[in-house]
């Protein structure tokens, strides 16, 4: 897999909403790779079925078609920031948090997403999509050259075995929802590894490069 670094500045407000480090990008779609609605998986529903997936400790990814694995990694720290699947109509940014047994940790923090919208001039209603209700949001953000502009995003919950994962789509699946049911394609083959210790309620779960991942400039 060969990684490229990219400028931190594509992941300020206004930059490119798909900047990051590329993971490389896939005409294949992997092998038995769920494409329903019954994804996304834990990690103890797919042991033994042969699909390759970029393990990135919490989330492991497979190959999607027309789908770009980027990462956004602090220079400083070389933690990853930001995991995300890039195509050429959007994007779709996600990350997993510890979460109770059998709750319902996205009903709880929904509202609280929304507020937070809210008191920084922006804009969030609700709306049923595939995974129950979600977000549909507007965001004032500053371009580069100090204009403005709203960027509308898609803010979705998926409750899992003491995780959730929290996925955010961008440009067309953002607009078009019902359009594009093939980013939720994607999004429903993302796995993730909760791991057994103990963790407070809303952490958000450690993601790491590959041990093998090379990164050039």
């Amino acid at each position: 897999m060969r990684f490229r670094r990219k400028s931190d500045e594509a992941a300020q407000p206004g930059g490119d909403a798909t900047g990051g480090v590329t993971a490389g990008t896939s005409e294949d779609v992997a092998p038995g790779a769920s494409t329903t609605a019954s994804g996304p998986f834990d990690v103890s529903q797919v042991e033994g079925d042969g699909v390759e997936r970029a393990d990135l400790g919490s989330v492991l990814v497979p190959a999607i078609a027309d789908r770009e694995l980027r990462l956004q990694v602090d220079e400083n720290s070389g933690q990853v920031r930001a995991v995300m699947l890039a195509g050429s109509d959007g994007a779709c940014e996600f990350q997993a948090f510890a979460a109770p047994r059998n709750g319902d940790l996205w009903s709880d923090v929904r509202p609280q997403i929304a507020e937070d919208l809210t008191r920084r001039g922006g804009q969030a209603t609700e709306r049923e999509g595939r995974w129950g209700t979600e977000l549909v949001c507007q965001m004032p953000v500053q371009r580069p050259d100090g204009t403005t502009a709203t960027q509308p995003s898609r803010i979705i919950g998926i409750n899992g075995d003491r995780w959730m994962l929290r996925a955010s789509f961008l440009g067309r699946p953002a607009i078009e929802p019902d359009a594009t049911r093939e980013w939720e394609d994607a999004l429903a083959q993302v796995v993730v590894r909760r791991g057994d210790g103990a963790m407070p309620v809303g952490e958000p779960l450690p993601v790491r490069l590959p041990d093998d991942a090379r990164r050039v400039r």
